[in-house]
């Protein structure tokens, strides 16, 4: 008599166990799934997750995407590494110049390039080469510092204006009016006329003076625009102060217009710096500046087009520099532009 055959086992949900002893999963109805897997295969999960979100899956913000599309952006390379070069030789522009650039000698006057004085000597003998190295610092300077007052004024100010509404925000409509209706040249003229210092302040604060309205505007409208979001009226009906709904909630959402017009009004500045001192009321000797330089050169342009070259050409690849990196910056943190 045969012997009877052994039944075949079952797992707890009611599932046959397979006979090559592969894992099983119980199912709720009462029914398995074979979680084996074939030899040399492995389950892996991977870092990040699908387009649109960071690592483990979470989504990435709106700073993360604009630095992820920065890295990707050839005129963003171009123009910060020209930046970083400006800023090392602001900083050290013995680097590259070992001369004086206020050590002139007349006999050398309007002469080309030399061994050793590459462009050449301008209308007082001195080296335009270590002049145009060592005027880099002064218009980054100026740049510099008038963009940091100019933001900090602008946004402080229009970010309550939009915040809080009510009067302050037509009493400072109305000032930002008045301001615009001061053209900004002639502004320079009257106001640095006067002025006898040769240090940049005089003229960074004129800069700032002038200058903070647009930035206001833009913070204003931005302000406006991210307080009307439902995080921030979740945020206030939960009790959430005044100061926090700034801080933590519009602020962080607001702030990428500001930057955008910041980085581009940099150029802006360095420019006008230089049209100011062109004109006789910006920068003044001793002080070493490509508006000086140009404005010296100018009478000499026929004679000693060289004199007029260097400077010029310096500060037209430092401005288009920074209205290059102002219109990445834009097309990275502009949603509408992705």
């Amino acid at each position: 008599m045969p012997e009877p055959e052994p039944p075949e086992p079952y797992s707890s949900g009611g599932g046959r166990v397979p006979e090559d002893g592969g894992a099983i999963a119980a199912t709720g109805a009462g029914g398995a799934m074979d979680l084996a897997t074939s030899e040399g295969t492995t389950l892996e999960k991977t870092p990040g997750g699908p387009e649109g979100t960071g690592p483990a899956g979470r989504p990435r913000s709106l700073w993360s995407d604009a630095w992820r599309d920065l890295r990707r952006n050839p005129i963003f390379i171009i123009s910060g590494l020209i930046i970083v070069f400006l800023v090392i030789i602001s900083i050290w522009p013995s680097l590259i110049a070992s001369g004086n650039p206020l050590s002139c000698d007349l006999a050398k006057a309007q002469e080309g390039s030399q061994p050793g004085h590459p462009f050449g000597f301008n209308g007082q003998g001195c080296d335009v080469y270590t002049r145009t190295v060592y005027g880099a610092r002064t218009s980054v300077t100026v740049g510099v510092c008038a963009t940091v007052g100019v933001a900090l004024l602008g946004s402080v100010l229009g970010g309550l204006a939009g915040f809080f509404g009510g009067a302050w925000d037509a009493i400072l409509s109305r000032i930002t009016d008045v301001f615009f209706a001061i053209p900004v040249v002639l502004g320079g003229l009257v106001l640095l006329s006067v002025v006898t210092s040769s240090t940049v302040w005089p003229v960074i604060g004129f800069m700032v003076l002038l200058g903070w309205p647009q930035l206001s505007r833009i913070a204003r409208g931005s302000v406006i625009t991210a307080k009307q979001n439902d995080y921030v009226q979740a945020a206030r009906a939960l009790g959430a102060s005044n100061s926090r709904m700034m801080l933590r909630h519009i602020l962080p959402n607001a702030i990428a217009p500001v930057i955008v017009v910041a980085t581009i009004a940099l150029g802006t500045y360095i420019s006008l710096e230089a049209t100011l001192s062109y004109l006789g009321v910006g920068l003044k000797p001793p002080t070493v500046s490509w508006g000086i330089d140009i404005s010296s050169a100018s009478q000499y342009i026929r004679n000693a087009p060289h004199m007029l070259l260097w400077p010029a050409g310096a500060l037209a690849i430092t401005v288009l520099a920074f209205i290059m990196l102002g219109d990445a910056v834009r097309d990275a943190l502009d949603p509408k532009l992705r």
